[in-house]
């Protein structure tokens, strides 16, 4: 079942990449998605990942869940390495700079609020799979 969700979720991404982001915005369920444009730190190369967000003012929420795996997905590390990036948000492309917050930050109980409201809970779900705290990256345009 896992190999069939990956699966959907890499034809997600393809069919919004390349419609230029004229289909794709909304998931199967319905909810809002983005295009996270880095740059791999190892490898330098492009890296784009369709995550889900949410909003808070002008800002952009993801969470670096991975799906509650021990390990984050290897684009926090990237955004951490190289903060200034490129969102794409339908067919609209911004520049943005990625902050990770974690648990000890003022605004992340209410982040985590946002994101998880869009997910409808998926993402507490995931936080009791995994020992370690989920981050909440805030992109604000630049």
């Amino acid at each position: 079942m896992a190999d069939l969700f990956v699966k959907v979720l890499r034809a997600h991404q393809w069919v919004y990449e390349h419609s230029g982001g004229l289909v794709g915005h909304r998931l199967l369920a319905g909810n809002p998605t983005l295009l996270l444009r880095t740059v791999g730190r190892k490898s330098g190369q492009a890296r784009t990942n369709a995550l889900t967000y949410a909003r808070d003012g002008q800002d952009y929420l993801v969470t670096a869940s991975n799906g509650g795996s021990p390990r984050p997905p290897g684009w926090l590390a990237n955004l951490k390495a190289a903060p200034d990036c490129e969102i794409q948000v339908g067919r609209r492309k911004i520049a943005v700079h990625a902050q990770a917050t974690y648990p000890d930050d003022a605004n992340y109980a209410r982040r985590w609020g946002l994101v998880d409201k869009v997910n409808k809970g998926r993402y507490t779900q995931y936080q009791k799979q995994t020992e370690r705290p989920i981050a909440v990256v805030v992109l604000s345009p630049r």
